[in-house]
């Protein structure tokens, strides 16, 4: 057994075993075909079954790589982000090269569409697609983590307890992420563990310190310029998870924990896939090449990355203008810096997701969209007084 064997995505030469794996799989067959032919799958859902098995054997010939399988993917992801959002857009795709491997440091906001925008993005720009870091808490069906794998995913073990374990993981990750840039492969990983529900997205240090675990021997700051790290910044206008995020934050707030349904985690992922998310911005920061000190550095220059070139909608003003406890910023005439259309447009649709959410939730509602605002003009001021100051 490889020394990776336990965490990383799968290769081409195991693709048709889990092909094979996936197309007898039950459970992902009736889900398929409840989701392929709803009402059919009702009356007949041995029948429907077996169509959609047939469906997917057919597609699978002559796929015999893990490139030749996103190829054949990509018309799909296509139709599904045309079907989702208003409009798609990216910058700074001209500061990476394509010979080169990237580390990219993300927000996070959706559990599969954040890295898919990502590769969607490179994959369009000529770049290799990257390993994808996943939790081992989104794998909790058999299916999910063959499919997961296959799209050059890599396990991340968040249920494990206990400190040594935790070192042990945390070890091996680095190792693998270190092991992947070395061998020319850019990986994607969020900026900090799970989903920034309440919007503020901040880089945890502890993973900056987690990269250069399996490197220990070797100069921090040499560590750091060898990984290629890229802070990227992903905005959905709308997020198509914002009242079970909601209910969330309100829960933990009111009672001091939240459990999770069975289930949670797949209508989060299906939610998020295909729920409406209006206008989405990803952009790409420039590699991380300067020197840098410690891991709290590091850290706090990829949030000033992130959040200054995070993009701010109609969404995210309107909740900031809608807060209780809003801090005075100086936002000027925001509403000019759009068209009076798109405005009234996102101000019907406002109220009407706004009144969609139960009362009590509506704060954290709130504060899901309006607290990129409140970053990013924190970001400027603290930007602005180092420039000052230098």
């Amino acid at each position: 057994m490889g020394e990776f064997d336990a965490i990383r995505p799968f290769d081409d030469s195991e693709l048709p075993t889990v092909l094979q794996r996936l197309l007898g799989d039950r459970e992902l067959m009736a889900m398929l075909a409840r989701y392929r032919f709803p009402r059919a799958a009702r009356l007949a859902p041995g029948l429907m079954q077996q169509l959609v098995r047939l469906g997917l054997r057919r597609e699978a010939r002559g796929i015999d790589s893990i490139e030749a399988l996103q190829h054949r993917l990509e018309p799909y992801l296509s139709r599904l982000i045309e079907s989702s959002t208003l409009e798609v857009t990216y910058s700074g795709l001209d500061h990476l090269r394509k010979d080169v491997p990237h580390l990219f440091l993300a927000n996070h906001r959706d559990i599969v569409m954040d890295p898919a925008f990502v590769n969607y993005a490179l994959y369009h720009a000529g770049h290799p697609t990257p390993r994808i870091a996943i939790g081992d808490n989104l794998l909790q069906r058999p299916f999910v983590g063959d499919l997961m794998r296959l799209n050059k995913s890599f396990i991340v073990h968040r249920s494990v307890s206990g400190r040594r374990e935790k070192l042990a993981v945390y070890q091996g990750l680095s190792g693998y992420i270190s092991h992947s840039i070395r061998t020319g492969h850019s990986v994607w990983i969020a900026q900090a563990e799970g989903r920034a529900k309440d919007g503020c997205d901040e880089t945890d240090s502890a993973i900056i310190k987690m990269f250069c675990m399996s490197r220990k021997n070797e100069p921090f700051s040499e560590v750091i310029r060898s990984l290629n790290i890229v802070p990227v910044s992903i905005a959905y206008e709308w997020d198509p998870c914002d009242l079970l995020k909601a209910r969330e934050l309100e829960q933990r707030a009111r009672t001091g924990s939240y459990t999770k349904q069975p289930g949670e985690d797949d209508r989060s992922i299906a939610m998020g896939l295909t729920g409406y998310k209006g206008r989405v911005h990803v952009a790409f920061s420039s590699p991380m090449l300067d020197e840098y000190a410690d891991a709290r550095i590091v850290a706090r220059e990829a949030d000033r990355r992130i959040l200054t070139s995070y993009r701010l909608f109609v969404s995210n003003y309107l909740a900031f203008e809608q807060m209780d406890d809003a801090p005075e910023l100086p936002l000027g005439d925001w509403r000019s810096a759009f068209p009076a259309e798109v405005v009234a447009t996102e101000q019907t649709r406002f109220a009407q997701r706004l009144q969609s959410c139960p009362l009590e939730q509506r704060p954290y509602w709130l504060m899901q969209y309006a607290n990129p605002v409140i970053s990013q003009f924190r970001q400027r001021i603290v930007s602005e007084a180092g420039a000052d100051q230098a």
